[in-house]
């Protein structure tokens, strides 16, 4: 059990879940030509998955300090296992990892993406190792590696499959992975932002210099209420603007209830935030606001399919 919190199963499953609702819960409904075969999209979603476990193991490795004062209750690298056996775990899965991406590289014939992978693996550890302690920029990075875990399905499955008589088409699907890239994107900067409010005690024990620390808990508080605010705004043109002057009425109420309505609930809880527990509130929210933001590209494709 303790080699699965280390690896962060649950948050591992959202991820894979993530990207099976885009294949089998968009693309495939298209009936379009896609670049992988079944087995190969999950090698994808597999080599995606142990990236991102041999980064939360590279990241509690040189969190420790840290998370024995925001978390001893869940520290598991120094009390469960031991740093080098957690350096094993962390290499043997970023080279399974790459090694899958690179192979998937060769199947749709551009060798050269496998630097996709390689990319991934290499910004997570110095993430880790240095990013984290520069404000803003590791979130930033972080916020950017889970968009580019929607991009990566456009970059292997739908890029190698288009021509020049499809070129339109694929753009368009294209561009909606690209939308809900920046959508990932912008929720997950909010929410690191709030991981890093949450850790601030540990933090600045261990000398970790993150934008809670240097703004104060209070702007911080301000600055996730405006960012919540921004992303409202967004989210409900987007939804004007394609969905309902589309007919997509049942997911435009679907997007409204379980991603609108909880950053209006959020952007209320956080503008009094000072707390540990109102800012681990917020992340767990916001994770969540993610997940369901995300499977409403199913709710869109079975919306489609109902009114045609």
């Amino acid at each position: 059990m303790k080699y699965l919190q280390l690896i962060r199963l649950p948050n591992l499953f959202l991820l894979a879940l993530m990207q099976l609702t885009f294949r089998y819960g968009f693309l495939v409904p298209q009936d379009i030509p896609l670049a992988l075969a079944d087995w190969q999209y999950l090698l994808l979603v597999l080599a995606t998955v142990l990236i991102a476990a041999a980064g939360y193991v590279i990241n509690d490795i040189f969190d420790q300090d840290s998370d024995a004062i925001n978390k001893p209750e869940r520290a598991i690298v120094g009390k469960f296992i031991t740093e080098g056996r957690a350096y094993n775990i962390y290499v043997g899965l970023n080279i399974s990892g790459v090694a899958i991406g690179f192979y998937l590289s060769n199947v749709i014939l551009r060798p050269s993406f496998a630097v996709v992978f390689i990319l991934i693996a290499a910004l997570l550890y110095f993430y880790a190792t240095n990013l984290k302690q520069t404000p803003l920029l590791g979130n930033l990075v972080v916020a950017a590696l889970l968009a580019l875990s929607v991009l990566i399905i456009g970059i292997f499955d739908l890029y190698p499959a288009t021509y020049e008589a499809n070129q339109k088409e694929m753009g368009v699907f294209f561009k909606i992975l690209l939308d809900y890239a920046l959508f990932a994107f912008f929720i997950n900067l909010i929410r690191e932002i709030a991981k890093d409010a949450e850790d601030a005690k540990g933090d600045y024990n261990a000398g970790i210099k993150t934008l809670p620390i240097l703004i104060g808990a209070g702007r911080t508080a301000k600055l996730i209420f405006v960012l919540l605010l921004i992303a409202v705004v967004f989210i409900v043109f987007y939804l004007n603007n394609h969905l309902m002057q589309n007919d997509l009425y049942h997911a435009t109420i679907y997007s409204l209830v379980v991603v609108v309505a909880p950053l209006l609930y959020l952007a209320v809880k956080s503008w009094p935030a000072t707390t540990t527990a109102d800012y681990r509130h917020i992340s767990s929210v916001l994770k969540w606001i993610i997940f369901f933001g995300i499977l409403s590209i199913a709710v869109i494709t079975f919306n489609i399919q109902m009114n045609a």
